[in-house]
């Protein structure tokens, strides 16, 4: 596990917890897109991480249904926009 940055200038450090059911353990191809579960967005990774761990724990009878946790604040750097 990384260490995360503590805080940002806007304080929050934006995660995703999404999850879905794999076609093979050994990828990360999804079997139904339109299936996958969007747990929702949270503000710093501890909160995140619950979430992720709450949804893992409760599908641990399906060894092909998987939870991810993406760090949202890494893509969103407004500071760096290209388009700016």
């Amino acid at each position: 596990m990384t260490s995360e940055p503590r805080e940002t200038k806007s304080g929050q450090l934006l995660h995703l917890v999404f999850g879905g059911e794999l076609s093979d353990l050994r990828g990360l191809h999804f079997t139904d897109l339109e299936a996958l579960d969007i747990v929702g967005v949270y503000p710093n990774y501890a909160e995140a991480y619950k979430a992720w761990k709450e949804k893992a724990q409760m599908t641990v009878d399906n060894a092909h249904m998987r939870y991810f946790i993406v760090h949202l604040h890494r893509l969103l750097d407004p500071e760096h926009d290209p388009k700016r």
